[in-house]
């Protein structure tokens, strides 16, 4: 069984194709710069050199065309025809208030989400037109969509209202939602796993740290809270988003620099968080090297990023009762030693205490906590691709959901 996994973005597609009998990738790549100039397809078969090729992409229509093509090439490609592509999956950042679990595609649920695009005006237009070109190239392949707001929707109404009226929750659905939900879905199995207890008695707090970032308490498999709000905006700040702050600064900025929406938006989203402070970069990896060397502004930078992490890990340890482990994952939590032992080095309150030579060295899947520490610490790549693919191998065949729904 073969499924292809996409994730389309405004202006680029990433993909991972799996064979589901052992879950290995056959084959991954994307596809960048859409609708420009300079369209790259990247592709990788398994075992085999990563290859390029510069191919004229006007649309997701014809991105998607080209990496069903490469996937069929007889020279790199790695199915001999589509009709072995038996489903695909697609990444959906926003499910608004409807949508709990992963589902299949149908005209009701393009129709809904459709309706919600106000909600994800940046993510949502492109998975909606990533389904259309795999409908019009694979008519008769089911195709299944896993949202990232998902896993959150089991929050309590305490940790998912907010302080406006009421009637704008029930007019406008206007609630936290949470983001990288199979993100800390995958990562929190995972954590029961390398706990040796059940999933349903785990207690989680899941750090993903990288240009987004988030975290979330999970209690059983079941979130209590999350950093990301009604948007991605929230919590954390970022790479290049500015995360929580007083919103009274919104309207102040906009009278003072004489910004409309647009422009205020823009402020927030792609001129703030680690670029907006440290002034060097929305990577963490020059904005280390630069607190390293000195730079005041990126030290500052560092040091706001990791105590807001450090917020909220305190904040989550009280939500759960304790936790069992803290979990770091993604580009930031993944690679950088430096961010997760300035984290590590103040969660003795807690009970959790690092292996500075482990952490130092941490490659992979790994426990970087000391032996005697009662809270686990644990570096986990995550897997969203997987996840997604399990889904959709789970709803298209063995809950045997009938095709004929396929719009």
């Amino acid at each position: 069984m073969k499924i292809l996994v996409l994730n389309c973005g405004s202006s680029s597609v990433k993909y991972q194709l799996f064979r589901m009998a052992d879950e290995s990738i056959l084959a991954k790549g994307f596809v960048d710069q859409i609708g420009m100039d300079n369209s790259v397809l990247e592709h990788q078969a398994a075992g085999r050199e990563k290859i390029n090729f510069k191919v004229e992409m006007p649309d997701h229509f014809s991105a998607i065309r080209a990496v069903l093509e490469t996937l069929i090439d007889p020279n790199y490609g790695v199915v001999r025809d589509l009709w072995e592509i038996r489903a695909v999956g697609h990444r959906i950042v926003h499910g608004g208030p409807n949508f709990s679990n992963s589902v299949l595609v149908d005209d009701k649920v393009v129709a809904e989400l459709r309706r919600i695009i106000e909600l994800a005006p940046l993510h949502n237009p492109a998975a909606i037109m990533g389904i259309e070109a795999c409908h019009k190239q694979m008519p008769n392949v089911p195709m299944v969509v896993v949202f990232d707001t998902a896993f959150h929707r089991g929050m309590p109404p305490r940790n998912y209202l907010y302080g406006v009226p009421y009637k704008y929750y029930e007019k406008y659905s206007v609630r936290r939602y949470g983001f990288h939900g199979t993100s800390h879905r995958y990562v929190g199995m995972r954590a029961a796993d390398m706990l040796g207890k059940p999933y349903e008695e785990a207690k989680t707090i899941s750090c993903h740290l990288g240009n987004g970032a988030s975290l979330c308490a999970i209690d059983g498999g079941r979130v209590l809270d999350t950093s990301m709000g009604f948007t991605p905006l929230a919590g954390l700040l970022m790479g290049t988003r500015c995360g929580d702050m007083d919103p009274a600064v919104v309207y102040y900025l906009m009278k003072k620099e004489n910004l409309d929406a647009e422009g205020i938006n823009n402020l927030l989203n792609k001129q703030s968080g680690l670029l907006g402070l440290s002034g060097v970069s929305n990577d963490i990896r020059p904005v280390t090297a630069a607190a390293l060397a000195g730079n005041p502004r990126a030290m500052m930078a560092i040091s706001v990023f990791v105590r807001q992490i450090l917020h909220y890990i305190g904040a989550y340890y009280l939500e759960l009762g304790g936790a069992d482990s803290i979990v770091f994952t993604a580009g930031i939590g993944e690679n950088s030693s430096l961010i997760r032992k300035k984290v590590c080095s103040q969660l003795a309150v807690i009970g959790a205490a690092l292996d500075e030579e482990a952490n130092l060295n941490a490659c992979g899947e790994t426990v970087i906590s000391l032996p005697d520490s009662k809270v686990k610490i644990f570096v986990i790549p995550t897997n969203e691709e997987l996840v997604i693919a399990r889904d959709t191998l789970e709803i298209v065949y063995e809950k045997n959901m009938g095709l004929d729904r396929f719009f």
